[in-house]
């Protein structure tokens, strides 16, 4: 079985004996003709068998990323999609039906978070947040119309890891799914599918492509299941176009070393900013202080590009803090070869209320770092010379 490096270059990129191309084509076309009319309705079947006929449905570049997707989490297949947040409320909505409930710990992405607790209720749907290291509560929070359990590993921001195992476990008792957001960790350091997760959602914005030049999702899940999820991406229409796709690939091409990097220059600066007397507490799975350590030394390969700090004073103080840095940027997204920093109370979750942020543990003062690929000893210092200004 061929390494991470290696997949990353040449996985669903076969070299092209028609014109010698090394770089898969992009076939930036709305529609698609036939030769042969009985070729259609294979076609437009979804099967595979017989070509494409609306780049909504399919497309040759798209298909190719979602081979390399699918590859990278040892999926059946994969979907791509226009958005992180287009995968996974196509994915959710995939799986449910009239009644339906699903349950899912607190600690999620904004948007995810507003997407279970705002828009899904006001449809008919049951949900159910709980805390999300009391496993007892997600155990209890299961009900007979449990269609979905929903967690990220690690979460955003605060950087908990969630034992996917055990979650899968629980679901598959009780005849649910286990969708598992695994793009803090990336396929370089987590495959949730290999631990029992049924669907695997990422927002392909961030480390899969890796450059922050396009917005992009994807799911990975058994063949059965993705077709399903493709076939609702029909009716919901956001697909990604080919060009998107055609960059992420080109992105993947170098996903491995980046991540790799990534992940040494964070546990780095986490280590750094553990000791440093402005810094209350840092949140980070590589740190033997995290309290969820050894589980993530058990089913990650590595820990991950993300951290996220409490600055010790005040909202203003953190805000001083992300206006100080030089190399780094204040802004959102994450999984760039650019270090970013940001306030998710003001940023990335301002769907949540006061009250939400408290009880996920997201205060004022809390800064989210999303390391790059610039020099460690670099970083240290802009974040040493930011801390001074606090």
């Amino acid at each position: 079985m061929p390494g991470e490096s290696t997949k990353s270059v040449h996985e669903a990129e076969p070299f092209d004996e028609g014109t010698g191309s090394l770089v898969a084509p992009i076939y930036e076309t709305s529609t698609f003709g036939f030769a042969r009319a009985a070729d259609v309705p294979l076609a437009v079947s979804g099967s595979g068998e017989k070509g494409y006929t609306y780049s909504r449905w399919d497309n040759p570049t798209v298909v190719r990323l979602e081979k390399k997707l699918g590859a990278f989490e040892h999926a059946g297949g994969g979907a791509a999609f226009s958005s992180g947040m287009a995968a996974i409320s196509t994915a959710v909505f995939a799986f449910l039906e009239k009644g339906s409930h699903v349950l899912a710990i607190r600690d999620l992405y904004g948007g995810t978070f507003g997407l279970l607790h705002d828009i899904l209720p006001g449809l008919g749907f049951d949900i159910t947040l709980v805390d999300t290291g009391n496993f007892e509560a997600l155990e209890r929070g299961v009900k007979k119309n449990t269609k979905i359990v929903y967690i990220e590993s690690p979460t955003n921001p605060t950087l908990k890891v969630v034992d996917i195992g055990k979650a899968a476990k629980l679901a598959h008792s009780n005849g649910a799914l286990l969708m598992v957001d695994n793009t803090f960790a990336s396929p370089i350091n987590q495959n949730p599918l290999d631990l029992g997760a049924d669907v695997v959602l990422h927002s392909a914005t961030k480390y899969l492509n890796g450059h922050a030049d396009l917005i992009a999702g994807a799911a990975m899940a058994d063949a059965e299941r993705i077709r399903k999820i493709k076939m609702t991406r029909r009716e919901f229409g956001g697909t990604l176009d080919a060009l998107p796709a055609w960059l992420v690939l080109r992105g993947m091409k170098t996903m491995a070393i980046r991540v790799r990097q990534q992940n040494a220059s964070a546990m780095a600066l986490a280590e750094f900013l553990s000791t440093h007397k402005k810094v209350a507490s840092v949140h980070y799975p590589g740190l033997k202080t995290h309290p969820q350590h050894r589980l993530a030394r058990k089913q990650m390969k590595g820990f991950g590009g993300m951290l996220s700090f409490e600055v010790d004073g005040t909202a203003g103080d953190a805000m001083r803090f992300t206006e100080s840095v030089k190399i780094a940027t204040l802004a959102a997204s994450l999984g760039g070869v650019e270090t970013l920093v940001s306030q998710p109370y003001n940023m990335t979750h301002t769907q949540m209320s006061a009250e939400d942020r408290e009880k996920t543990g997201i205060p004022e003062t809390l800064v989210r770092v999303s390391v790059g690929i610039e020099d460690v000893n670099d970083l240290i210092e802009d974040f040493r010379r930011a801390l001074a200004a606090v």
